[in-house]
C-alpha cells in the first residue's frame, strides 16, 4: 500500500514522471516497497499458470499456411502494450474457444504488473468463486459472502477467469452484477477470460467456423444473458481481444508427452 504521508504521491501510490518528453503516471517508490514475491503470493495465481509470461506465450503457426497465427500475435501485442502503458482506465477481455491461451496471457499480464510495477493483483476463477460463496451461505446474514467478495472487489487489478455460464440463474446474475458494478463504480481495472460456448453464432452455421470446427459464438448475445446493463458495462470496462486458434493443449502438449524410455 502507498504511504499516506508520502510527499511525492500524496498517498495515491502514483506520481507523474517525464518519459521522452511525455508526462506519464508511474508507481511511487513508497508503494514499490512491497516485495514482488509477497504480491505474487497474495495474487493466488494457480501453480498451473505460475510460469506464464508474455515472452513465453507461443504464437503457433497455422497448419494451412505456415504463417504465425494473426489473432495470437495480436493478442500477445495487446497484452504487452497493456503492461507497458499501465495505469490505464480499462481492462482486457480475452475471448475464444478452449486451449487458445487466454488464461496464459491474462496471468502473464498480472505477473508483469506485479514484478515490474508493484501493482496489487488477484486471480479469481469465476466458477470457484461462486462455489465458495455457496459453501459459505448463511441464511441469517450475508456477512460470509461479503467477506469472500471484498478482496475480489477491492484489489487494484482483478483477473476473473472463465466467465462462463450457459443460461445463468438469477443467483449467478446477482453475484456477478454486484462484482462488476462495484468495480465499475470504483473505476478498477478488470481482466476477464471466457470461452463463451453458448449464444447464437455470429454468422450462419455454414459461413463461420472456429479452427475447432465449432460455429463462431456471438460475444454480445452471450454477455446479454447476464443482463443488458451488465453487458454494456463490461464493454465499457474492457477491450475485447478475440483469439481464434487451434487448441494448443491438443495440438502441441499431447505431442510433447513422452516416456523417458521412448
Amino acid at each position: 500500500m502507498a504511504r499516506k504521508d508520502c510527499p511525492a504521491c500524496e498517498g495515491t501510490g502514483w506520481k507523474l514522471v517525464e518519459v521522452q518528453g511525455v508526462m506519464r503516471a508511474a508507481r511511487c517508490d513508497c508503494s514499490l516497497e512491497r516485495r514482488p514475491s509477497d504480491l505474487l503470493r497474495r495474487a493466488c495465481i494457480p501453480r498451473r499458470y505460475e510460469h506464464c509470461t508474455i515472452e513465453s506465450f507461443n504464437v503457433v503457426k497455422e497448419t494451412s499456411t505456415g504463417q504465425p497465427n494473426f489473432s495470437l500475435n495480436t493478442a500477445k501485442g495487446w497484452a504487452q502494450k497493456f503492461v507497458d502503458e499501465y495505469p490505464l482506465e480499462y481492462g482486457l477481455i480475452f475471448t475464444g474457444s478452449a486451449g487458445v491461451g487466454k488464461t496464459h496471457l491474462a496471468v502473464a499480464v498480472l505477473r508483469e504488473l506485479i514484478t515490474r510495477k508493484g501493482v496489487e493483483c488477484l486471480f479469481a476463477d469465476f466458477r470457484e468463486l461462486l462455489q465458495s460463496i455457496r459453501e459459505s451461505y448463511n441464511p441469517v446474514s450475508d456477512t460470509s459472502e461479503l467477506r469472500l467478495l471484498e478482496p475480489v472487489v477491492e484489489t487494484e487489478v482483478l483477473l476473473l477467469d472463465e466467465l462462463v455460464s450457459a443460461n445463468p440463474s438469477e443467483w449467478v446474475k446477482e453475484r456477478l452484477a454486484y462484482l462488476i458494478n462495484s468495480r465499475y463504480n470504483q473505476k478498477k481495472v478488470t481482466l476477464i477470460t471466457t470461452t463463451l460456448p453458448f449464444g447464437e453464432p455470429a454468422q450462419p452455421r455454414n459461413a463461420g467456423k472456429e479452427p475447432s470446427g465449432n460455429p463462431i459464438p456471438s460475444f454480445e448475445r452471450s454477455l446479454d444473458q447476464f443482463g443488458v446493463t451488465l453487458s454494456s458495462r463490461i464493454y465499457e470496462m474492457c477491450k475485447s481481444i478475440p483469439i481464434s486458434a487451434e487448441d494448443f493443449r491438443k495440438r502441441i502438449k499431447q505431442a510433447d508427452y513422452r516416456f523417458h524410455a521412448d
